[in-house]
């Protein structure tokens, strides 16, 4: 909101000098100056009770004749000088320089003008219930009161000015009032983005000024950590809200807030008595200025999140090491660089046939004998970022024992170190199984001529199931004698008998049978039989003898 300054008349020649000085109202003429001390304005070095009254400038030639005078001409702050009625009669060229002019005169020929002109405000009209203008007028020096100003033709220039009210004395009858102005835009705009980042930031933050140490900020982070509101911290005390509670080192940090130093990070308790819960943090100090006064910026870092996740990491961790244990499945930890046994459950050594304990050097080659081959797959699988799932090997113990594993691997980490998580299941005595089954089921084969086609697909089916079915050639790739020879070898008949039966040396007909294999890719005479009645060829035409 912007101040009405009222218009003042200046008699005709005298020069209008202007800065933010001028928020002047009408001429002062004071009697006492009791009522504004007892508004709690003072003046340092002027007495209350003396009715010294602010007089007209004598002549500027005579007052600035002085080398004191070219001094303050060259000084960056803006000085400007009052006669008691609010006329500025003098400015330095910082103060024209403050206002984007040349001369005095283009600050306006009256308070009235320059009102308009720069739109002069107080930043803060609240924290003033008489204008420090007036103030000064009536003999009261002021310190860092900040205005705002618009430069004229420039909506985007608002300018930020500190200024500051001295009562000079000339002699014993000449009192002249001074301000001394600085323009901080920059300084403003530099804390008006600390403000906002401030404020913003979802880190939690406190600013404690150092002279009485209380709290003058709290963000919003601060708050939601803590479940304050803003009346619960500000304007109170290190001793009364401690954020150093529990600290090892409190003493040190307490001694370095007194003297403004850094405050290096340390843990802390904010207690339940000031906040409905402990809360454990790490807290570190930066010293800074906040409005021209010394402070700390403290910052929080919530440890109970970390804590929570460390203390779930580790319960996980202890039920892991449970199961891993308890596992009926034989189950190994090994390094995921080079397979090394680090851990094993009972079951594996159990497996293994080994009780000692294994050591943390012993390698998965001396512990369980794995092909070369099978150890490579796995280390390049999971270099990948893949798993292996049913991996089948056969290995050797070092009893000369021949054990069928089926190998899982992946890799899980623990106490946060990349492990490798190594499964096996013995499928020996299935696979021992298996075998003998196909076994029984060749030799049954053998003779195959009394089979109907229903039993043979079946055992074909039985034959198979663990491995891919044979590709066999088509028919049309057999010669009319291999077609003989397995026409008969689909009836039964030996190799002997298939040989009288066509009149055909007997090593001719194992040439034809080899010949057969290779062409319907079989490798025993069952398998053959089998892709025959498949295809329809065991029902040939009866065969001629040949020479």
């Amino acid at each position: 909101m912007f101040m009405l300054l009222p218009k003042i008349m200046h008699p005709p020649g005298r020069a209008v000098v202007s800065s933010i000085a001028v928020l002047a109202t009408n001429r002062v003429l004071f009697t006492s100056a009791a009522p504004l001390h007892h508004q709690g304005f003072h003046s340092p070095g002027v007495a209350v009770s003396d009715q010294i009254a602010i007089t007209d400038l004598p002549c500027l030639d005579d007052l600035f004749a002085s080398p004191l005078s070219r001094l303050i001409e060259e000084m960056k702050e803006g000085v400007m000088l009052l006669d008691h009625d609010g006329a500025l009669r003098w400015a330095n060229r910082a103060a024209l320089a403050m206002h984007d002019v040349e001369r005095v005169d283009d600050l306006g020929a009256s308070i009235d003008e320059y009102r308009q002109r720069f739109q002069v405000r107080l930043k803060t009209p609240e924290d003033y219930p008489i204008l420090p203008a007036v103030q000064l007028l009536a003999g009261m020096p002021f310190d860092n009161v900040v205005f705002e100003i618009m430069l004229p033709g420039q909506t985007d220039q608002l300018r930020m000015h500190r200024s500051r009210g001295r009562i000079l004395s000339i002699d014993s009858t000449t009192h002249v009032a001074a301000l001394i102005v600085e323009d901080i835009t920059e300084l403003a705009s530099a804390e008006e983005r600390f403000e906002k980042s401030f404020n913003i930031n979802p880190a939690p933050a406190l600013i404690c000024r150092l002279n009485d140490q209380r709290f003058i900020r709290a963000n919003q982070g601060f708050l939601d950590l803590t479940g304050l509101n803003k009346q619960d911290v500000l304007g109170y005390t290190l001793q009364e809200l401690d954020v150093f509670a529990g600290a090892d080192q409190r003493e040190q940090a307490l001694h370095r807030l007194a003297e403004g130093l850094t405050i290096t990070p340390m843990e802390a308790v904010l207690h339940s008595e000031t906040m409905g819960e402990s809360r454990c943090v790490v807290v570190a100090g930066q010293p800074i200025d906040v409005n021209h006064e010394a402070c700390m910026l403290l910052t929080f870092t919530d440890l109970e999140p970390i804590r929570r996740a460390q203390n779930a990491l580790r319960r996980s961790e202890a039920q892991f090491s449970t199961l891993f244990h308890l596992s009926p499945v034989p189950t190994a930890l090994a390094d995921h660089h080079t397979l090394s046994l680090l851990e094993v459950n009972d079951a594996f050594k159990n497996a293994l046939g080994h009780d000692t304990r294994v050591t943390a050097t012993e390698a998965l080659t001396q512990y369980a004998p794995l092909p070369a081959a099978v150890r490579r797959r796995i280390l390049s699988a999971l270099a990948s970022g893949d798993t292996i799932s049913g991996l089948e090997s056969n290995v050797i113990l070092p009893g000369g024992e021949c054990l069928t594993w089926l190998i899982s691997a992946t890799m899980v980490s623990i106490d946060e170190q990349d492990r490798v998580l190594l499964t096996l299941i013995d499928i020996t005595e299935r696979k021992r199984s298996e075998a003998e089954l196909f076994a029984a089921i060749d030799t049954v084969m053998q003779d195959a001529s009394w089979f109907t086609r229903t039993l043979v697909d079946k055992l074909a089916s039985v034959r198979h199931t663990h491995r891919p079915e044979p590709v066999a050639a088509p028919a049309t790739s057999l010669s009319q004698r291999e077609r003989d020879v397995l026409v008969l070898l689909c009836q039964g008949r030996s190799d002997k008998r298939i040989a009288t039966e066509l009149s055909l040396a007997h090593s001719t007909v194992r040439n034809y049978i080899a010949s057969l294999y290779r062409k319907l890719n079989v490798h025993s005479r069952s398998e053959a039989i089998i892709i025959a009645r498949q295809q329809g060829l065991d029902d040939a035409p009866k065969v001629k003898k040949g020479s």
